[in-house]
């Protein structure tokens, strides 16, 4: 037994009561002392004594002694000192914090050294002047960690939360960390059965170190992620809450976000925000910070906007003042479509407005979207009307002064009326962000038609009259990405979108990207395609009925927006202007190949829309065919590459091939007219036609250059035949390849049947080169397959090529490496049809 005043200096004072923190029901034992030194390390150095006690031994002899121990964490106990000693208000730490440590050693008793980590993590809650005085014993940290691969729970628990205490203050987040607390902490939660307590002690300490960003790489690099993403479905609160702010901190590294997107931590944090559930503020406040970090990366978005959240800016309560709801109209839906009025008159007290939801008229049969607008627009014009629009987000920042890069999220229905909105305000810096996150958010078909559905349309085409470039682009982007659904053309041009467009097609001193992207409208609304389908088919195209007859019909569902749209017959007059062709074809001659086809794509549309295209041909549009066609990446097959890497040269192939595809179908709609015949130097456009047929391009886009030149030979020289060297260039280069890739790639026999017999036709005709053609395509292995898998007539016709080509010695190697000769005898061996041709074959092969 040990008193009190032969103990260390550093307990000199009298303890407290035991009974008050250390309490078991286990029944008490004789512990002996030994007199054998220690030789742990250095720790134990000046306050190790020659005899060593259990600590209940100590705890029992300072009752005896009239003393207690208070070890509430929320609370400090004042201490009477001793005689000698000044009085002063004292803790469990400042008298006897080395006894503690000293009985983490492993050379004690297991339920000893439990009973000391708890005294000393509960003594840690005490504020920073209890953990300095923990942390001036050195290795008290090691004692702590080796406490973690204890079989007791509490032992666990305690020891997980002494060192969640120490790494709580700046000082000491490094040394924990040194000291192998991730490593310790990744093995303790990677045993199977643990207690709540220990996974939120634990965790809670790995939220603490992961404030620093180099141990944040560390956590996130260790086996620990997988856990921390699993614990966001844990029942206990606590539990998700740490889980969630370890989750949140890791996001700040950029460098972790792919790691924590392939474990799958989006759907997780999605569920979290859209799953409303008691007392889950703190956890959705940090699912929402980690979304809002992996969000900063465009791919990410994508995928947390397909779990049903949507980016919206915070633009401050103060934004919202200018937002007007129109109280004393009538009521009409959110993409402005008037409600029909079955009431003769409003009520007295405006019961009929008011309930107007409820009617069981024609009304009330409302499409889900229509009805997910109504509920959005409801639920945030009222949020906005008694000022709780912004409410967290104001007490976060304690200011009304909007910020370039806050977000928030919110649910898709709530998110998307909240953008819609913003529209509808005054603040130029609000209109922007809200349209640039609606450029953001049109990832998908249903996104699209929320917003349509929400009337974001009608307001956009307003914005881009606005004064402010910054909203003017912002707009154009949005509208750009919400034109990629063929379903809102139609809508689209009934708001009048084409008018503006046309507007800033004139202005020359357009930025590029702006130009870009009106380009991009206007060619997708502007589709030649289905304009000529809408002559032929009275059905929708593409979910939409475009064409004159359509326009006529749009016009008059237009009018239920409730404003004066300018005509769609109007509009499209317009691009008749020759103040509007002049600007497209200055662009022809100057933009890059992707711009190049969208400007021809809707001078095509120009000449549909005015068959005698008398407007276009007074303007020079041949000199911007020209510049077309002479793009740098057109070359002949020969042309040296070398310095540029085969991708970009592959791309630049590819933009160029299409930029070609539609001048060529732009010259073919040309041509037609006779006027244009005559003032257009056929044969300097025929040599170069000749030149593109020859090129790189993808064969897929030479098919309207050999029918440009077919019918600028026919122009010339009304006599077609094979002779004519320009039709047996557009054979050679882009017939044959044509037949070929049909017979590879092909998945129906009869189209593969077809273009055998035609191949099969040009080659017995004699066509020069014709045979070198199909060698050189790498053409006779598809011939080959064609001969096993094919029909009849499609294995007649692959015999008789691959029969010509077998004429040339030159081709006998391809032929038998394409593995014809078995093929070959088993169809001379079974009598098959065509077997005589066969064995003609298998004769000339040498084999």
């Amino acid at each position: 037994m040990i008193a009190s005043a032969t103990l260390s200096p550093y307990f000199n004072i009298k303890l407290l009561n035991p009974r008050h923190v250390f309490t078991t029901t286990k029944p008490r034992r004789k512990y002996s002392t030994f007199s054998t030194k220690f030789h742990l390390n250095h720790l134990w150095n000046g306050f190790l004594q020659p005899k060593s006690c259990s600590l209940r031994t100590v705890l029992r002899k300072v009752s005896d002694d009239g003393g207690s121990i208070d070890a509430n964490p929320q609370e400090s106990a004042a201490v009477s000192v001793g005689e000698g000693t000044s009085s002063s208000s004292s803790t469990l730490g400042d008298n006897y914090v080395a006894l503690f440590v000293r009985m983490l050693g492993l050379d004690h008793d297991a339920l000893d050294r439990e009973q000391a980590i708890v005294a000393l993590w509960k003594y840690s809650l005490g504020g920073k002047n209890c953990i300095d005085t923990i942390m001036q014993f050195q290795g008290c940290i090691n004692l702590t960690l080796n406490l973690l691969n204890s079989e007791s729970s509490a032992t666990c628990e305690a020891a997980a939360g002494l060192l969640r205490s120490i790494s709580s203050i700046n000082l000491y987040k490094d040394i924990v960390a040194e000291s192998g607390a991730i490593e310790g902490i990744t093995g303790l939660l990677s045993r199977p059965s643990l207690t709540s307590e220990v996974k939120e002690q634990s965790m809670c300490t790995l939220w603490n170190l992961s404030v620093d960003e180099e141990l944040r790489v560390k956590i996130a690099n260790s086996d620990i992620l997988p856990f921390l993403i699993n614990s966001l479905d844990d029942d206990d609160i606590k539990v998700k809450e740490a889980a969630g702010g370890v989750l949140s901190n890791l996001a700040l590294s950029h460098c972790n976000h792919s790691m924590m997107v392939e474990a799958g931590i989006i759907p997780k944090l999605a569920k979290l925000l859209k799953t409303d559930m008691e007392g889950s503020k703190v956890i959705r406040k940090e699912a929402r910070n980690a979304l809002l970090e992996l969000i900063k990366d465009q791919y990410y978005r994508i995928l947390v906007i397909e779990e049903g959240l949507v980016p919206v800016p915070m633009v401050g309560a103060a934004a919202y003042k200018s937002f007007k709801p129109g109280l004393y109209s009538w009521p009409t839906m959110p993409d402005g479509t008037e409600i029909e009025q079955t009431s003769k008159g409003p009520s007295k007290f405006g019961a009929s407005e008011l309930l107007l939801g409820l009617n069981v008229g024609e009304n009330a049969e409302l499409e889900e979207a229509r009805k997910n607008a109504i509920v959005g627009r409801t639920q945030q014009q009222f949020l906005a009307r008694i000022g709780a629009i912004e409410l967290d987000g104001k007490r976060e920042s304690q200011s009304d002064i909007p910020t370039d890069n806050r977000f928030t999220l919110l649910p898709w229905i709530d998110g998307v009326a909240r953008l819609v909105l913003i529209l509808e305000l005054n603040d130029e810096v609000a209109i922007s962000r809200a349209a640039e996150s609606i450029a953001d958010s049109s990832i998908n078909e249903h996104m699209r038609t929320s917003f349509k559905e929400a009337g974001a349309i009608k307001h956009l085409v307003r914005l881009l009259d606005h004064n402010s470039f910054a909203v003017r682009s912002a707009v154009v982007h949005a509208l750009e990405r919400l034109s990629v659904s063929s379903s809102l053309y139609h809508v689209l041009e009934a708001e009048g979108i084409l008018h503006p467009l046309v507007c800033t097609l004139k202005r020359s001193e357009t930025s590029g990207s702006l130009m870009e992207k009106t380009l991009d409208i206007l060619a997708r609304i502007l589709d030649p395609s289905k304009e000529m389908k809408s002559k032929f088919y009275n059905g929708p195209v593409n979910g939409s009925k475009m064409g004159i007859d359509a326009a006529r019909s749009l016009d008059a569902s237009a009018r239920l927006t409730g404003d004066k749209p300018v005509s769609i017959m109007d509009s499209r007059k317009e691009l008749l202007d020759s103040t509007v062709i002049t600007r497209l074809i200055e662009i022809l001659k100057i933009s890059p190949s992707n711009l190049q086809r969208k400007v021809a794509s809707i001078l095509e549309f120009i000449t549909i829309i005015e068959p005698s295209m008398e407007t276009i041909i007074k303007v020079d549009v041949s000199s911007g065919l020209e510049a077309v066609f002479q793009q740098k990446a057109v070359k002949d097959k020969e042309a040296d590459v070398e310095g540029q890497e085969l991708d970009e040269y592959a791309l630049e192939l590819e933009e160029a091939g299409l930029a070609v595809s539609a001048a060529s179908r732009l010259l073919a709609k040309l041509l037609d007219s006779e006027q244009f015949c005559q003032k257009i130097d056929s044969t300097h456009f025929t040599k170069l036609l000749r030149k593109i047929l020859k090129s790189d391009i993808p064969l897929r886009n030479k098919d309207w250059v050999a029918a440009c030149l077919v019918k600028l030979c026919s122009i010339s020289s009304p006599n077609v035949d094979f002779e004519n060297p320009i039709n047996m260039e557009v054979t050679l280069y882009e017939t044959i390849p044509r037949l070929i890739e049909q017979i590879k790639f092909s998945l129906s026999p009869e189209t593969q049947e077809s273009a055998a017999v035609e191949l099969n036709r040009i080659i017995s005709e004699g066509v020069v080169d014709s045979t070198r053609a199909v060698a050189s395509e790498v053409g006779i292995f598809p011939l080959v397959n064609l001969i096993e898998q094919g029909s009849d007539r499609a294995v007649e016709a692959a015999l008789s090529i691959l029969y010509n080509l077998s004429m040339d010695s030159e081709n006998h190697s391809a032929i038998i490496a394409a593995g014809v000769v078995p093929a070959l005898r088993k169809i001379v061996l079974s009598q098959r049809s065509h077997w005589s041709l066969a064995l003609r074959l298998l004769r000339n092969l040498p084999v």
